[in-house]
């Protein structure tokens, strides 16, 4: 019997986002070498939110790169002559190791909606109960199937599942403090009491304890949810009968696509423009301001609508380009990254010009320039790592308007395309339900939830890097000095 593999489908997300990964290990590499940037980002990491923060965007970068390996399943060999049996075919559907892993929410499809942990039906049907045709809410197929006497048996299979995920997410949260802790008393040369003590007190050079209870809250909020979500539906079921925790985990890719691909968009023309108006000045730096001020006068929720509007228009009459619906909406969402990116440049460009003002006028680069060295070598030399500071902070400054952006683009209908699970779509197709009686509010309320977790999120994570990278920013917040230790 052959094994029959799967194809593997490389999108262009996936080479992107896989792409950033390992840009992302190899600046880790540098900055564990780099006394300087060791420094800058343990001060970020002192910030307990921005600590908090960066677990929850890991965790989500981690379901982002589990949901951008795709491929395609072969299907079983036809019937008939040795060559038609040799032939391998293979499905249609474009699936993502997230997808074999959430496989039993992918096949639980009801037929409407259903509430959260629910095991009827939302919507009513005429059914025939003691020979009487009576309007009562069906069975579900998948929610709560286990159950023989749903009505005494519900809550109590609830209540158990809860407290048995509770307790194996303490079990894990206990393991992970402990393995945390034994590294920071290797770490210091500590003994492990003295490191779990300091690591309670918060007296340690990084907040290791909001690292730890971010965890904790993580693991008690998994336990449970594990253990319900394989037999009921965790967040109810939308019109299609679809589990919404599962379109709401599958639109964080999405938003972390966004996110990145039209931040990194952005950088070659807001950094190369940028300093080349500050330095050359004169002709250059007139025509350069000419450009970004034309392109901030456009209204750009109108000039990103009109470009992703002919994106569509292009999609939609070169339908051979494309095997897979999957291909042709990572197309779109690949293209939406750089229409962000090349209409949202400004902003970075204008600091940038005027940081280079400044930085051309300091000792280091006159002497450069008496030298005579090149101007394109100053640039790259002199003035780029002068601001790459202002890179980084605006960068994660503009990752959670960029996911917020996503949402209005969809909402509007110019976003994403239909087919792909993104919030602003989620949200887009709840505006109908949440003007019916009685109120769906399911859908709205998680694709809301997870877009504000992952937004603020962001948002503490990069008051953080903008407090260790920017001194003039730079908050100072008030420590608890440690309780002194009496002698004997």
């Amino acid at each position: 019997m052959n094994l029959m593999l799967p194809k593997f489908v490389l999108l262009w997300t996936d080479a992107v986002m896989w792409a950033l990964a390992a840009a992302l290990l190899v600046y880790a590499r540098v900055v564990w070498r780099s006394p300087t940037l060791r420094a800058s980002w343990t001060l970020v990491f002192r910030d307990a939110a921005a600590f908090a923060s960066a677990i929850v965007l890991g965790l989500c970068l981690v379901l982002t790169l589990l949901d951008s390996v795709h491929f395609r399943r072969a299907l079983p060999a036809g019937v008939g002559s040795e060559a038609a049996a040799s032939a391998v075919a293979y499905d249609t559907r474009t699936q993502s190791l997230l997808d074999a892993l959430l496989v039993r929410l992918v096949d639980s499809r009801e037929a409407t909606y259903s509430r959260p942990l629910a095991y009827q039906s939302f919507t009513l049907e005429s059914l025939t109960v003691d020979g009487e045709v009576r309007r009562l809410p069906p069975r579900l197929l998948h929610g709560g199937a286990h159950l023989s006497d749903p009505a005494t048996q519900w809550s109590a299979d609830i209540a158990l599942r809860v407290a048995a995920g509770l307790v194996v997410g303490a079990v894990v949260a206990l393991l992970l403090s402990a393995w945390t802790v034994r590294g920071v008393a290797r770490r210091h040369g500590w003994a492990w009491r003295e490191a779990a003590a300091r690591v309670w007190r918060d007296d340690c050079d990084i907040r290791w304890r909001a690292a730890l209870m971010m965890v904790t809250g993580l693991c008690l909020l998994a336990g449970p949810a594990a253990l319900l979500m394989h037999d009921y539906h965790l967040l109810g079921t939308d019109r299609t009968g679809n589990d919404v925790f599962y379109q709401a985990l599958k639109s964080i890719r999405t938003a972390f696509v966004i996110g990145t691909l039209a931040t990194i968009a952005t950088l070659p023309l807001a950094v190369g423009l940028g300093l080349m108006a500050g330095y050359f000045k004169g002709w250059v730096d007139e025509a350069i301001q000419y450009l970004y001020t034309v392109l901030s006068s456009v209204p750009n929720v109108l000039l990103i609508a009109a470009c992703v509007l002919m994106v569509q228009v292009f999609l939609d009459q070169h339908p051979e380009l494309f095997e897979t619906g999957a291909e042709r909406a990572d197309l779109k969402l690949f293209l939406l990254c750089a229409i962000l990116g090349l209409t949202g440049w400004a902003g970075l460009c204008r600091l940038l010009r005027a940081e280079a003002l400044k930085l051309r006028e300091l000792e280091y680069v006159q002497a450069a320039t008496a030298f005579g060295v090149g101007p394109w070598r100053i640039l790259a030399r002199h003035l780029m790592p002068n601001v790459m500071h202002l890179v980084l902070i605006t960068t994660v400054l503009d990752f959670s308007g960029l996911i917020l952006y996503e949402a209005v683009l969809s909402y509007v209908g110019v976003g994403v395309d239909p087919s792909m699970n993104s919030f602003g779509g989620m949200i887009n197709l709840a505006r109908s339900e949440m003007s019916r009686d009685p109120v769906v509010w399911w859908s709205f309320a998680a694709a809301f939830g997870f877009m504000v977790t992952v937004v603020l999120a962001a948002n503490f994570f990069a008051d953080g890097v903008r407090d260790a990278f920017d001194p003039r920013a730079r908050v100072f917040r008030a420590r608890r000095a440690p309780a002194p230790v009496k002698a004997g």
